[in-house]
């Protein structure tokens, strides 16, 4: 085979889901669906953190992040992906591609970072409640996040640089809807083993030891909820811990099945559909989940209705008032 550098080829063709005409439209429009419930939903979470002061928290300053971080997450990987379906191109340059590899890790590797310490702040304002305004204050709540941020785009990184060493094999076709990392090493025709250990060591260290330690912040938490005395309570606090660890765990372990399991295994076709839980699925439920639930949330999201109601109904009147 002949060796290739990523400049040399112009462009990258992608394979999607054309396997599959029949669901091919059915994908299409799901995922454009979810989609737009993910913009809406992290939007409106992003903005009445910001208008209601009620939600300047360390809890809503953290969900604040992971909307940001959900938006640019899924936009990278998804928009490109519903363009080419209705262009027909379904092709992207070689530095896009490698652009699109590097956000996509680095978002999806800050989400893994992000995720658990959301977990360990849960566990702080649930177990020491007393402690909680001085344990996680405005300048830990600022470092934990930027500390997620740095570690996923670093981590990103190194990665990214290390596959675009790499030569290819002169083969341009990805058997993906996007440039993920596995797709690419699949277009290599040297030894990759180096590249797969460095991988290893990373998703070891941003899978299940981030995922450990959230099981571990929601014994305690599940522990200290036991002891209210309140058969209400302790079911509404089971109901709201079961509903995040599933999105939580839905994350996590779609991106274990991908990222850890063995190289002989050869699931591409598989791959596909396990993308699309955790680049569409759980950042439409992130915002359902952990916030639109809420009852802060809902009266923030209220007040801002009929605020923005009341100032279209009064803005025409005021401007009639300033002409006479």
């Amino acid at each position: 085979m002949v060796k290739t550098n990523w400049t040399i080829i112009s462009n990258f063709i992608f394979l999607g889901f054309t396997s599959y005409p029949k669901v091919e439209i059915i994908i299409f429009v799901l995922c454009l669906l979810m989609y737009s419930i993910t913009l809406l939903g992290n939007i409106i979470l992003i903005s009445i953190s910001i208008l209601d002061s009620r939600l300047h928290t360390p809890m809503y300053f953290f969900l604040s992040n992971l909307s940001f971080l959900d938006i640019w997450y899924t936009s990278s990987s998804l928009t490109p992906m519903l363009a080419n379906f209705v262009s027909r191109k379904n092709t992207i340059s070689f530095s896009g591609c490698a652009i699109q590899m590097y956000f996509s890790l680095a978002m999806g590797s800050t989400e893994c970072v992000l995720l658990s310490m959301m977990a360990y702040d849960r566990y702080v304002a649930i177990c020491n409640p007393l402690r909680y305004s001085i344990i996680m204050n405005r300048r830990v709540c600022v470092q934990i996040a930027a500390g997620s941020w740095v570690t996923g785009y670093l981590t990103a990184l190194v990665e990214t640089v290390c596959v675009l060493q790499l030569s290819l094999c002169g083969n341009s076709i990805i058997n993906h809807f996007t440039c993920e990392i596995l797709a690419i090493l699949k277009l290599v025709c040297v030894d990759t083993s180096m590249v797969e250990f460095l991988m290893l060591v990373i998703s070891i260290l941003l899978l299940p030891m981030q995922m450990l330690l959230v099981c571990i912040s929601y014994a305690f938490i599940l522990s200290n909820i036991l002891r209210i005395s309140s058969a209400n309570g302790r079911s509404k606090a089971f109901s709201t811990c079961a509903a995040h660890l599933t999105v939580v765990v839905l994350f996590y372990d779609t991106a274990l099945s991908m990222y850890l399991k063995p190289s002989s295994v050869d699931s591409q076709e598989i791959d596909k559909f396990m993308a699309l839980l955790y680049v569409v699925v759980t950042p439409m439920l992130n915002p359902i989940i952990y916030s639109l639930r809420n009852k802060e949330v809902k009266a923030a999201v209220k007040k801002l209705l009929i605020r923005n109601s009341l100032c279209a109904y009064l803005f025409p009147i005021v401007n009639g008032i300033d002409k006479h």
